[in-house]
């Protein structure tokens, strides 16, 4: 009887929710992460472990595909960010409006590429960038008298394609993240402006933009965090961590390439500690220049 009156209290119940989440909270990423601290500082071997202090970290410094790794995943993360969050603004304004028909049709259409396997999607866009003529881009290049090309072993065009799988699976998703955003704008605001003799873009501009903000500074978190993080796309996409002159390097793939294909487990771990540290510090400086972090005035 004690044992189901403490279970069934008004203090501890709460803690008994949530006790489930402290759990799988602690094992799955708080242990995982001070095991990743401590085997960065280590060399890890099949016959044992060896305490090497900061040699892994300083090895980071010089290595110059370490600092390729970085730079394709900036790059990537930028292109992203720019493509991912305007776009999907504007379709999601579009999909609210009265100008759409259909528009479960539609929502299930842009959201559709985002429950495919990345496997799958991976291999598809290998396929349709296929450096043979028989790859669909080489077959429309070859219609227009162009020739074909090495889609895939150019920088340009190798990057042009990370992002073009990126944009054709997550633009529903941030679509509908956006359209919640929507809902949450009362409607009386355009009402007004519209009485006011405001046009469609002064409204989209002046109402629209700031009253998502909070969507968007949560867009941005996660493309930010995504971008940086992304692995799988470039993997099937060269099938494999290997791409020429490592064009399609990220700071996941070379974790992959050093801790698990090398098995360089310490290494790998380092490479790791660094991502989350940059993309901490990015996300952290956003959300201070956003005003995320600012206390509400009384």
């Amino acid at each position: 009887m004690k044992v189901r009156k403490f279970l069934y209290s008004q203090k501890v119940a709460p803690y008994v929710f949530v006790l489930p989440f402290i759990l799988s909270f602690c094992f799955f990423w708080i242990y995982p992460l001070c095991s990743t601290i401590t085997m960065s500082f280590q060399d890890i071997l099949p016959t044992g472990t060896e305490w090497i202090g900061l040699k892994n970290y300083k090895k980071l410094l010089i290595d110059t595909t370490f600092h390729q790794a970085i730079m394709n995943s900036f790059e990537y993360m930028l292109l992203t960010i720019v493509l991912l969050i305007p776009f999907p603004m504007a379709f999601a304004v579009l999909m609210d409006s009265r100008l759409v028909k259909a528009k479960g049709v539609w929502k299930a259409f842009l959201y559709l590429p985002a429950l495919t396997s990345v496997v799958i999607s991976g291999t598809l866009f290998r396929l349709m960038f296929s450096e043979y003529s028989t790859g669909q881009l080489n077959v429309i290049t070859s219609i227009l008298g162009l020739g074909t090309f090495k889609w895939l072993k150019v920088k340009a065009t190798g990057l042009f394609a990370l992002v073009l799988v990126c944009c054709w699976r997550w633009t529903g998703v941030n679509m509908l993240y956006f359209l919640s955003g929507l809902k949450s704008i009362d409607g009386a605001l355009y009402e007004s402006a519209e009485i006011d003799g405001a046009s469609g873009l002064q409204k989209f501009r002046f109402i629209t933009i700031p009253l998502l903000k909070p969507t968007t500074i949560y867009v941005l978190t996660i493309s930010i965090y995504a971008g940086l993080a992304m692995f799988m796309e470039s993997f099937m996409l060269w099938a494999g961590p290997d791409s020429p002159n490592n064009i399609g390097l990220t700071i996941v793939g070379y974790l992959y390439k050093r801790g698990i294909a090398k098995n360089q487990l310490g290494y790998g771990s380092a490479v790791g500690l660094v991502l989350l540290v940059i993309a901490l510090f990015i996300n952290v400086v956003q959300l201070v220049l956003s005003g995320t972090f600012k206390k509400e005035e009384k």
